[in-house]
């Protein structure tokens, strides 16, 4: 088989194509419409957050969303694109005149392959910043006491005391769940703007009436002379919103970072003896994303010259989306298991797309004979 594209590839390449950004474009659209803007009405009239800024925070969503939609446009869009060529008896012509199962398939992947190397990249740079800045909007917006930066974390404040935090993540132990910062510095003020102590905690968890702070070593700053004091714990009476710290900045949100941050965070963990189950979930999602993809588009390439060929739209369309939703809902059942049995992620990424590759390649044969 040689490589080097003919008239043939580029063809079969520019329908399938067509219709994996159409269908991309739509669910995505889909996706900013009902999980983005109308789930934003609710936070409408918080503070200074209104209709303008929530669309705002929607737009600088859309790299996220449509790194999430792809494989599902990718495989819909395909089983669409077949459809019509196989519709049309234009699948029969081309395998008259030479063109190979094989080659078909390697018409269909390359360019899905060029899309999914683009929103690799995507993943990496923009989705990220895009959401920590749609993230850190949305927070200043509901309050004017919330503020995060780029590299010094989290800033917040109350009264005249100013909370910085380095990081933090929510906790869960049963049905009880809570936000825990860690590496915690407290700025506090007297009434003349003067500052008055320093405190550090390395960490400080939200127990409903406050935050108990572990580890406190403080400086007080008095007229004339400095002193240092140290407490195992301290309680310190807030009112600072935990549920508006853990949505701000996006500091422990996995599913949102980029691959190099999600390895940092699991060494870390690793090294304190911290659960970092979720960090490796995400981490080794990201890797298996391009497999995925292609899994799932050469996977439904049987189809197109069986069932499509006398299929309408609908027919195609709903095979294709029996196809993503079960390739999902199947993956995440097997990842749901490695983080409760405690078995490698790459496993249950792993098992569905070999899976559905293989029962593809018996139907490819099966057709074949």
């Amino acid at each position: 088989m040689k490589m080097f594209p003919k008239i043939h590839d580029l063809y079969v390449a520019r329908v399938v194509l067509t219709a994996v950004l159409l269908t991309w474009a739509v669910l995505t659209g889909l996706d900013l419409l009902i999980s983005g803007l109308l789930a934003e009405i609710d936070d409408i009239g918080e503070g200074d957050y209104g209709f303008v800024a929530a669309l705002t925070y929607v737009i600088y969503t859309l790299p996220r969303r449509a790194y999430m939609m792809f494989p599902t446009g990718a495989v819909i869009g395909t089983l669409m694109g077949l459809g019509v060529l196989a519709a049309t008896s234009e699948l029969t012509a081309l395998r008259a005149v030479g063109l190979s199962r094989k080659r078909l398939s390697a018409s269909v992947a390359v360019p899905l392959l060029l899309i999914t190397v683009v929103m690799i990249l995507n993943a990496e740079t923009l989705a990220p910043w895009a959401q920590r800045s749609a993230d850190n909007m949305k927070a200043a917006a509901k309050s004017s006491d919330l503020i995060v930066a780029r590299y010094s974390g989290l800033w917040a404040r109350e009264g005249d005391t100013f909370l910085n935090a380095q990081g933090g993540q929510e906790r869960r132990d049963g049905d009880r769940q809570w936000l825990e910062l860690t590496d915690v510095r407290l700025f506090e003020f007297d009434g003349e703007g003067r500052l008055a102590s320093v405190a550090r905690a390395a960490s400080a968890a939200h127990d409903g009436d406050g935050w108990l702070l572990q580890g406190v070593r403080r400086v007080w700053f008095e007229e004339r002379s400095v002193s240092e004091t140290e407490v195992m714990e301290e309680h310190w009476t807030s009112q600072l919103d935990a549920a508006a710290l853990a949505t701000a900045g996006n500091l422990w949100r996995p599913r949102y970072q980029t691959t190099a941050d999600l390895r940092s965070g699991i060494d870390y963990r690793q090294r304190n003896g911290l659960d970092a189950s979720e960090y490796e979930e995400h981490y080794w999602g990201r890797w298996f994303y391009p497999f995925n993809v292609l899994a799932l588009c050469l996977a439904a390439i049987p189809f197109a010259f069986g069932s499509l060929r006398s299929g309408g739209q609908g027919r195609r369309l709903f095979i294709g989306v029996v196809f993503g939703l079960g390739f999902w809902l199947l993956q995440n059942q097997f990842v749901r298991l490695a983080g409760v049995y405690q078995f490698d992620f790459r496993i249950a990424y792993l098992i569905p797309p070999v899976l559905m590759l293989t029962i593809s390649f018996l139907l490819f044969r099966r057709r074949s004979g």
